[in-house]
């Protein structure tokens, strides 16, 4: 007989990038949500899906990421309330904030 199997499983399962409240995906050059809203002390990562690379700088400094290539992921944590608006300095196009509540 053929053992039983609780729950199958896939023969390849490709790890998964961290989703949740606060992931945002980098993908087909958007940042996906393109607003996100978290609270202070919470810590954002952003993970790039696209072949190409991108950064997450903020419009005001805060933060600002390296070079990110396919799968790279870069988090920052949020000590501050506040609207943190950001570009990727590769594609100006491409836009996104965070704001930030108590």
């Amino acid at each position: 007989g053929m053992p039983a199997m609780s729950a199958p499983m896939p023969a390849s399962a490709p790890a998964a990038p961290p989703v949740g409240p606060d992931a945002v995906l980098i993908k087909n050059f958007a940042f996906v949500p393109a607003a996100l809203t978290v609270k202070v002390g919470d810590t954002v990562t952003w993970t790039n899906q696209d072949g190409e690379p991108h950064t997450v700088s903020a419009d005001g400094g805060q933060f600002h990421s390296p070079g990110m290539d396919a799968n790279a992921t870069y988090s920052y944590t949020f000590a501050a309330a506040g609207t943190y608006d950001y570009v990727c300095s590769v594609h100006p196009f491409m836009r996104g904030s965070v704001v930030v509540t108590p």
